[in-house]
């Protein structure tokens, strides 16, 4: 495991403010070490670091009787979701209080005319979209898990619809939050749009919970198309493949979604799924639109396929095809620990202008081959995203050492190429060494904004900065 910096610990606050805490909120705080442990859970290596003390709200207002206890007393409140975040963005490296939102659950109302609904935090993206299909309208934005969307919002959540409808801070209009004093405030109306002051929505919107606490979220929907086809196509290397990328691009195909997977990738899909594609690098697309928009958006890409020597391409419109083949994406971090037994699954991703994907894609194989690594790869090729699973021994430490350098080499890489550290997965803990790489003097600026907000800094601390 990646050791996480802890940081000091105020006993005496924590001690009081679990006496306050339990007598206001009874068998809705837990001690016992499982749920403590699991509150401080991360997807990825880096180690585990556990609140004292995991409380359940049920409404905004016992939130802020939560954070007022905590402010008081200089006492950290780490929000918790559904913990599928992968950079440590749970743990607690000064102990305090893990506000777990799950049973702030409930979809508040939804104004189909206006394509908004209004939600608690601890909605999932699948709850809300079981909830919306009977009245035509869907939320687009899909990052695999069955994330809640509070969580999506704090940390600015993407996924494989991003290249036609944008992510999370593209679909958030408002948002109802906890400051780091306790007080209740709310950051936008229902509007489409507002000149009316700072935007606090897009502030709060990917803060990771570093400065409040979001408790409802206002949320822009679409309605569900008329018609969807998928495709498929096989290329001879990963550079054809995101070539072809580029090209459907820049032809204003309004593709919904298009995703890569390496050979490595597509074999272990094979294994999993019990599919037979062929074993190289992959396409997968969708379009969303009219009967006919949709077949001619997909014949116009095989168009394209051909000219960087895609092959065995295929177009549907079978709701149950399409699922298995986009279930079998999702299931790609369960596929791809197939390929070596027993390994651990780290996960990091990056993202470059689609100009530069190619290269980078490239690039970052190249290197993995180099050290003897096994990092299969997929990526939301159509916004520049790709990310990349390394399969590692975590008792070798010459492995641990590797898998370091490399995720430390392709981050330098993306930003030396205009890109970002991370497309999607947020900075959390891990990725904080390369924000200052990324952004430089900027995360001064970010530093006094969360000083301003949170002086006693016990909002999610030792996150982002």
């Amino acid at each position: 495991m990646v050791q996480a910096t802890a940081l000091p610990r105020n006993e005496e606050g924590i001690e009081t403010v679990l006496g306050i805490l339990k007598q206001r909120f009874g068998d809705r705080l837990q001690t016992g070490a499982s749920i403590r442990e699991q509150h401080g859970h991360t997807t990825t290596w880096i180690t585990n670091q556990a609140p004292d003390a995991v409380v359940f709200p049920h409404s905004t207002q016992e939130v802020s009787e939560i954070v007022r206890a905590c402010a008081e007393h200089h006492v950290p409140v780490i929000p918790f979701g559904t913990g599928t975040s992968l950079e440590g963005h749970v743990n607690a490296p000064a102990g305090g209080i893990s506000v777990d939102l799950g049973q702030m659950n409930a979809i508040l109302a939804v104004h189909t005319d206006d394509l908004d609904c209004v939600v608690q935090p601890g909605v999932t993206r699948e709850q809300l979209n079981t909830h919306l299909r009977d009245q035509g309208l869907f939320f687009p934005i899909d990052p695999g898990a069955n994330a809640s969307l509070g969580g999506m919002a704090s940390t600015r959540a993407s996924g494989t619809n991003a290249v036609r409808y944008g992510t999370m801070k593209d679909n958030v209009l408002a948002l109802e939050a906890v400051m780091p004093d306790g007080q209740i405030i709310r950051t936008a109306q229902r509007a489409r749009k507002s000149s009316a002051g700072y935007d606090l929505t897009r502030l709060l919107v990917g803060a990771e919970g570093t400065l409040g606490i979001i408790t409802e979220i206002t949320l822009r929907l679409q309605g569900i198309p008329e018609a969807i086809s998928s495709a498929r196509c096989s290329f001879p290397s990963v550079d054809a493949a995101c070539r072809a990328v580029m090209t459907t691009i820049q032809y204003g195909i309004p593709v919904a979604r298009i995703e890569l997977l390496d050979a490595q990738s597509v074999g272990a899909a094979n294994a999993y799924s019990k599919l037979d594609l062929p074993e190289v690098p992959l396409l997968l697309l969708e379009f969303h639109g009219s009967e006919s928009g949709v077949v001619e958006q997909a014949e116009t890409f095989g168009t394209i396929a051909e000219d960087f020597g895609g092959s065995d391409f295929a177009m549907t419109t079978s709701t149950e095809e399409r699922n298995k083949l986009w279930q079998a994406r999702h299931d790609m971090y369960w596929a791809s620990l197939g390929l070596r037994p027993g390994a651990r699954g780290i996960s990091t991703d990056v993202c470059v202008p689609i100009s530069r994907l190619a290269e980078c894609v490239t690039a970052a194989q190249e290197k993995a081959a180099g050290m003897g690594l096994i990092a299969p790869t997929v990526g939301h090729v159509g916004d520049g995203n790709f990310h990349t699973l390394l399969l590692i021994d975590m008792e070798n430490a010459d492995e641990v050492a590797k898998a370091d350098e490399f995720v430390g080499w392709l981050n330098d890489l993306a930003i030396s190429m205009d890109g970002t550290c991370t497309g999607e997965h947020g900075i959390g803990q891990g990725k904080k060494p390369y924000l200052a790489k990324e952004l430089g003097p900027a995360t001064k600026y970010m530093a006094a904004i969360k000083v301003a907000l949170d002086p006693d800094n016990i909002m999610n601390p030792g996150k982002i900065l």
